[in-house]
């Protein structure tokens, strides 16, 4: 359990000058991790045994120990931390961050980049799209929805246990396509690294890191994350707008395949709906 939790869970039975400690460190964690025993004692208005005996209620082996496990706290951001009120953000920053976020990827992934993709997933055997955690699971899924419509066999895993199974039935003419927003998923990685043994190519829309680093074709990205916690990242839509590139190409080389499929989809659909010829194509 984080030492923020900890915290908050003993703070009712600690003694009152435990209290005190406890409640300077929430609210001074930046400072508090790197504060020595004395300052601690000082700030708080404590004596330094209550700073040892509070480290002590916390499970943790010393004063030490409790710095430590702060600063791992304090990395995460005041902003997680912090219990200071925030105000609803109305609804044209969140256009605004979105657009910004795709303005700073705007010509990050190059036309050429986008055409070997294109190539590799037309030529491809078969296509593993992996992808972990909120974002990149429903990302996955959204690439498996434009490609089997484009004439490309693919499927898309986000269970670590199946993405290896998966990565381990690959054969030489598969493709691997990886999704990270951090650029560091060990699972997906792990998972690419056994579909590369058995030959299969990888493709990475990630940024910069250990999963660009082991790919074939790195399709990068940029996230940018804002002081405002209480949206979803918009960093999501510049991986949308990747996939989307790489759908278009697929669509362009394979085009006299699609063109049938993406009509038989389109009959069958507008007849289910009875709408418009307009509507969108099975979304």
């Amino acid at each position: 359990m984080d030492i923020v939790t900890r915290i908050h869970n003993q703070l009712a039975h600690l003694r009152p000058a435990e209290q005190k400690v406890a409640r300077y460190l929430l609210e001074h964690i930046n400072d508090a991790a790197r504060a020595s025993i004395n300052e601690l004692a000082d700030k708080a208005g404590v004596s330094h045994a209550s700073i040892t005996r509070l480290a002590q209620a916390l499970e943790c082996k010393n004063v030490r120990e409790l710095k430590m496990l702060l600063a791992q706290s304090a990395a995460v951001g005041e902003r997680f931390i912090a219990d200071k009120p925030v105000n609803r953000q109305e609804i044209p920053p969140v256009y605004q961050a979105i657009h910004d976020i795709l303005d700073l990827n705007a010509g990050l992934i190059n036309d050429e980049a986008i055409q070997r993709a294109g190539q590799l997933l037309t030529q491809a055997g078969h296509v593993l799209i992996f992808g972990v955690g909120g974002g990149s699971t429903f990302m996955a899924q959204e690439t498996q929805n434009r490609l089997f419509r484009l004439e490309v066999k693919s499927n898309a895993h986000s269970d670590p246990m199946l993405m290896r199974m998966a990565a381990a039935t690959v054969n030489k003419e598969d493709v691997i396509v990886c999704l990270s927003l951090s650029g560091v998923s060990p699972d997906v990685k792990a998972a690419a690294e056994i579909a590369k043994e058995y030959g299969a190519h990888l493709i990475a829309i990630c940024p910069q890191g250990p999963l660009a680093d082991i790919a074939d074709l790195h399709l990068p990205i940029k996230t940018q994350e804002a002081e405002y916690i209480f949206n979803p990242s918009a960093s999501r839509y510049v991986m949308l707008a990747a996939i989307d590139m790489i759908a278009g190409e697929v669509a362009v080389i394979n085009q006299r395949k699609s063109r049938e499929k993406l009509r038989r989809l389109k009959h069958h659909l507008d007849e289910h709906r009875k709408g418009s010829e307009r509507l969108p194509l099975g979304d």
